[in-house]
């Protein structure tokens, strides 16, 4: 394993720990609200928090770009962080959520790290060298039809400029494929495409950091990743569409109708 990669298992499992310890007392988390159903807790701090030491004891000159406290330092290295990717799940005990950790060198994401504490499921992935779960090799799916594809989602919640866009969208998707989840991770979610627990995702309005470690998986795993356009712009704009190689196509080719 790379060395900033073995960095980022340890920082995601010591988030982990703090995550998993305030699980057991989700009644007196204190919570505050960033937006329209955007919530932040005291969970999701303490974790970045160990996190961003964890990685700067190793790296005291690497830069910080994180979800709750932004970003600090300069480098041609950057570090990418969600310390609590479904923190609505999170509050509500519903277990489907996930630590996202990216390093982004000289702007190409080169190592990426999504672990859901509750499977003990370690997603990772070195560019170049291939995507893993739990030591792994991992692969895409081998689907090859939408019809016959599970379709993950996301749907908007705190921006709903793309609402109307997105429900046709779903429409005509839900009437295509074999099926449509919405798990409410999208690190997770795009986890799951690249090792073939889905065959498919898109969502609009994503963050940076949803989404960075991620697309990695994706990538390594053969999968293909783009904006809705077919555009390699998906982490400036956080739209995100990616699948199986033919899937993928399929899924593009219907979404691009509802844009024009």
């Amino acid at each position: 394993m790379h060395p900033m990669l073995n960095t980022a298992v340890r920082a995601a499992r010591r988030a982990a720990s703090v995550i998993q310890r305030a699980s057991n007392n989700l009644d007196v988390i204190v919570t505050e609200k960033k937006g329209h159903n955007d919530f932040v807790s005291e969970v999701d701090r303490a974790a970045e928090q160990a996190i961003i030491e964890t990685i700067l004891e190793a790296y005291p000159t690497h830069a910080i770009h994180a979800e709750e406290s932004g970003n600090q330092g300069k480098s041609e290295y950057t570090w990418i962080i969600d310390p609590l990717d479904g923190t609505t799940n999170f509050l509500h005990g519903f277990p489907q959520y996930a630590i996202s950790i990216a390093l982004e060198h000289k702007g190409v994401i080169t190592q990426a790290v999504v672990y859901d504490p509750n499977r003990n499921d370690l997603f990772t992935a070195t560019r170049g060298v291939g995507a893993f779960l739990n030591d792994r090799r991992i692969r895409v799916s081998k689907a090859r039809e939408l019809s016959e594809s599970l379709i993950g989602t996301g749907f908007p919640y705190t921006n709903f400029k793309h609402l109307d866009v997105y429900l046709n969208i779903f429409r005509d998707m839900a009437q295509k494929a074999a099926g449509i989840r919405r798990p409410g991770a999208a690190a997770l979610d795009l986890a799951y495409v690249a090792c073939g627990r889905f065959d498919g995702f898109f969502e609009f309005d994503l963050k940076l950091v949803d989404i960075a470690a991620g697309s990695l998986l994706v990538q390594e795993a053969g999968g293909l990743i783009t904006d809705m356009q077919g555009e390699e712009k998906y982490l400036e704009s956080g739209d995100v569409l990616c699948g199986t190689p033919r899937v993928f196509g399929q899924m593009l080719q219907l979404i691009s109708g509802h844009l024009k």
